[in-house]
């Protein structure tokens, strides 16, 4: 009948037939996760407190009011 390797090759060729539906999701959600690892590891480096970047210097503004309405 058939051998361990057509076995093989025609459960693969099922699996990729059925995965081609969701594989726009997988990917999607892999992205998404890549983007969230990236953001984290941004965030705990900038806790750390980088000595050789200068931290951000905060400019105070003044606000002024609109002639002739509130808002």
């Amino acid at each position: 009948m058939f051998g361990i390797g057509e076995l093989t090759i025609l459960l693969l060729v099922i699996v990729a037939v059925l995965a081609v539906k969701r594989l726009p999701e997988l990917t999607r959600s892999a992205g998404k996760a890549a983007r969230i690892l990236k953001a984290e590891k941004r965030a705990l480096k900038d806790e750390d407190g980088d000595p050789s970047r200068p931290s951000p210097r905060v400019i105070r503004g003044e606000t002024a009011e609109r002639p002739g309405g509130d808002v």
